[in-house]
């Protein structure tokens, strides 16, 4: 049973009870600073409990906590985190839970309601940016790249799904604000690096307004300053990606997906290198000898 500022598990403190492989009871506070077993910590806890001592008690299949705990003001709504799972601690290591959900308890009329949490909000900022700059993006630069064979085709592919990816993206950075709006997260880092990555994102859109014709000179420059920042998107993007994936306490899924998606890309960009060098070495002829 966790008790939680803004009803989410990262930063709460909870009180947990098991019984052990012999049968004996345990309860002990812990500090749940993240999803992984390193990081929820034992008796660092900021509840404070009375000296009345707490107590865990099975019945049938049923699991009862009995604790008291002193708080320096009297509490009225308070967030609280329920989870269970079936796995036994071991020296003290929680294991992942099965199951877990949140209510916002009133204890001033005993009542509760649901948690206050944006968990969808939170959600759906973390899938539309990892679609749209982690998927959409790296797809439609890949395009560009390995495809200019298929001249004009290449051109209105790589055009259209890099405009999709980018509104996707933008409508993930919305969410993201009004998430911030809502928590006031202190979350600098990832915030200031999606404020830097949408700029640049936009600088990437209005270049296809001002793109020079093939004739002029200044093509090559234009060419120079939209493959590289287009690149140096792409790149702090999946950072920000796994930054925010991070901060945000996601479960190791998220991670894992996005992890392999990254992976299927990179593959696919080295076979499609590996085409694009062979293509290129079978162009280059020696001159005949007379």
């Amino acid at each position: 049973m966790g008790f939680s500022k803004d009803g989410s598990m990262v930063g709460s403190s909870a009180m947990v009870g098991w019984i052990g492989k012999t049968g004996r009871p345990h309860i002990q506070p812990f500090y749940l600073g993240g999803q992984s077993t390193k990081e929820v910590v034992v008796n660092e806890s900021q509840l404070l409990t009375t000296g009345i001592p707490p107590v865990v008690v099975v019945y049938m299949a049923h699991i009862h906590l009995a604790f008291q705990l002193k708080f320096s003001a009297p509490v009225t709504k308070q967030e609280l985190l329920l989870a269970f799972g079936t796995a036994i601690p071991v020296k003290n290591h929680l294991k992942k839970h099965s199951d877990r959900t949140s209510i916002a308890f009133d204890f001033s009329a005993g009542t509760s309601s649901p948690s206050s949490y944006p968990y969808q909000l939170k959600k759906t900022h973390g899938v539309l940016n990892i679609f749209g700059w982690g998927v959409l993006l790296p797809i439609g630069a890949i395009i560009a790249r390995y495809c200019k064979q298929k001249d004009p085709l290449w051109y209105y592919l790589h055009a259209i799904i890099q405009f999709i990816g980018f509104f996707i993206g933008l409508a993930g950075v919305v969410a993201g604000i009004a998430l911030y709006n809502k928590l006031h997260a202190n979350i600098s880092a990832h915030r200031a690096l999606g404020i830097f990555i949408l700029v640049l994102g936009i600088l990437q859109v209005l270049a296809i307004f001002f793109r020079p014709d093939k004739d002029l000179k200044i093509r090559r420059y234009w060419n120079w300053y939209h493959h590289w920042v287009g690149r140096i998107t792409l790149f702090l993007a999946v950072v920000n990606i796994f930054l925010g994936i991070q901060v945000g306490g996601a479960d190791d899924s998220w991670k894992v997906g996005y992890s392999i998606n990254l992976a299927v890309l990179f593959v696919a960009a080295i076979i499609l290198e590996v085409f694009l060098w062979t293509r290129w070495s079978k162009k280059t002829v020696d001159p005949p000898t007379f």
